[in-house]
């Protein structure tokens, strides 16, 4: 049996990523600024993200090191939020590098979240690990997400951990029936009538199943011959207004009103979020996942929603 860490693994991926490893086989300790009682073969221990406490003696002897750790980006981009979404992202990860270059047994490898973000906003061409730009554009309103995904990726890269493979995780949005993730109020939107095209609807959306992403984990971990960025997404991004479609006719909504720039606008402030999170076109492609042999199992979206659908009480 081998243990594996998840740092900030309370969240939903961190659930979902959990339970997956934990129903394989392995040991699980999840790194938690608020640990609860032990579940099978999932512990909590308790950690700040900031400094290397007695938690980093779990690190020793691990298989893997897996950090999801970093302040939710659903918020509005006030200087304080700010502060806080780059440091919880950059400080865990430094921490973390610190505490396997402490292990007299680092683990084999470790996997760091990161961001399909990092990619410029395109609606003519797919980004994936060889080829994609990075970097901001003016109108998706994305150059604070770039500045963080820079910076966090930086941190990885400078971490002293030469014994161990590093992995930055670009991820595109997890699809899920979870807590906290956007594929049920995607679905509330739909059926409230509200499932229009956001915006002129021509942006991309890169997306992956949860299954996709847990079985997409397990083989990193398995693949020694792996490292550096690894685009966590599903091989067929598509349109804002094509997904908005697909919601609808899984739903049985014939009609969505469609949502204007300025009513993104309006929404977002009184929701307290960013439009950003609507309006950038990602369109990442999983290039390094597909050329080592990698088969998803949900490569469009129609089958990706059917089948969480069935997963919806």
């Amino acid at each position: 049996m081998s243990k594996m860490i998840l740092a900030g693994g309370s969240g939903f991926l961190g659930r979902l990523l959990s339970r997956y490893l934990s129903d394989r086989g392995h040991e699980v300790v999840i790194l938690t600024r608020s640990p609860k009682a032990l579940l099978g073969q999932i512990r909590e221990v308790c950690w700040d993200g900031e400094s290397v406490g007695p938690w980093g003696t779990e690190i020793n002897d691990a298989a893997a090191v897996i950090n999801l750790a970093g302040r939710s980006v659903n918020c509005r981009y006030h200087p304080r939020n700010r502060q806080r979404i780059l440091e919880s992202r950059v400080h865990s990860t430094r921490t973390l590098g610190h505490a396997i270059n402490r292990c007299a047994s680092p683990p084999a490898v470790w996997l760091n979240s990161s961001t399909a973000t990092i990619y410029k906003h395109s609606l003519d061409r797919a980004m994936d690990e060889a080829t994609g730009e990075i970097g901001a554009t003016p109108d998706a309103k994305d150059a604070f997400s770039v500045e963080v995904a820079r910076a966090w990726e930086r941190a990885l890269d400078d971490a002293d951990t030469p014994a161990t493979r590093k992995i930055a995780l670009r991820t595109a949005m997890v699809l899920g029936t979870g807590g906290n993730s956007v594929f049920p109020v995607l679905r509330r939107l739909v059926r409230l009538g509200l499932g229009g095209r956001m915006g002129n609807g021509k942006q991309f959306v890169s997306w992956i199943h949860e299954h996709d992403f847990c079985r997409a984990i397990g083989w990193l971990i398995a693949r020694d011959d792996l490292s550096g960025p690894v685009n966590l997404a599903a091989p067929n991004p598509l349109t804002n207004a094509g997904m908005m479609a697909i919601l609808r006719r899984l739903c049985g909504v014939p009609f969505g009103l469609p949502a204007t720039r300025w009513m993104l606008e309006v929404g977002a402030f009184v929701l307290r979020t960013e439009t950003e999170l609507i309006i950038k076109s990602r369109r990442v492609t999983p290039r390094r996942l597909l050329a080592s042999g990698f088969e998803f199992r949900f490569e469009s979206l129609q089958e990706a929603v059917a089948d969480l659908e069935h997963c919806i009480p």
